[in-house]
């Protein structure tokens, strides 16, 4: 990202809002030299077309005068932060395995799966559609996930596993993708291929004709 914008995200941050000539001040106090007006808010546009800085608010003055122009961060410029989700969630996945048994793992496991496939929200349709739905969910979630038809089978890729650096330690997210390729798909899947085996991708075998996954 172009550096004055960088700065611009972090004195919002910082701030919580602030006016142009806010972040004006701001940014000479960083950089050292000054900036106009005019180009911080060229900036700005810029960042709202991005979507991380939001509609702007009005200020009103305890002083007479027009009220100013405040501007804030969006959702998701959250995004553009540094964060500890990765260590976080590995440290609660490595404290479930420690001290919950295996059946309660599995219940947890499932109870997951459960939560994202009921956010899908794929209709009782044949097995072709829930496909496709099922790969356009998996894109949102960041798998680029296709899949193939094979006779009067299937076959689901997933090209990207999106929490790869938790999953080489802990492999009970891998159990959370094929439990959630069960419950999309409302049938049993059989893996193929494993990126944590070493695999370019995951693939998993979806059976045509199948009883309904429990």
């Amino acid at each position: 990202m172009q550096q004055t914008r960088r700065h611009i995200l972090d004195i919002l941050k910082a701030r919580g809002e602030a006016t142009v000539d806010e972040i004006v001040e701001d940014l000479h106090q960083r950089r050292g030299r000054d900036i106009t007006a005019v180009t911080v808010r060229h900036h700005i546009t810029c960042l709202q077309k991005d979507n991380l800085i939001d509609t702007p608010q009005l200020r009103h003055r305890n002083s007479p005068g027009r009220p100013q122009h405040v501007y804030a961060l969006t959702e998701n410029a959250v995004a553009q932060f540094p964060n500890n989700y990765q260590q976080l969630a590995a440290g609660l996945l490595q404290e479930i395995q420690e001290h919950v048994s295996p059946d309660g793992i599995n219940v947890i496991l499932e109870g997951v799966a459960h939560q994202m496939a009921n956010e899908a929200g794929i209709p009782d349709v044949p097995l072709q559609e829930r496909l496709k739905m099922a790969v356009e969910y998996l894109n949102t979630r960041g798998y680029q996930a296709r899949w193939e038809k094979k006779a009067k089978d299937f076959i689901l890729h997933t090209n990207n596993c999106p929490y790869h650096q938790i999953a080489k330690d802990n492999d009970a997210l891998c159990e959370v993708d094929i439990r959630l390729v069960a419950s999309l798909l409302g049938v049993v899947p059989r893996r193929l291929t494993h990126v944590m085996s070493g695999d370019e991708s995951c693939a998993y075998y979806i059976p045509g004709q199948q009883t309904a996954a429990e």
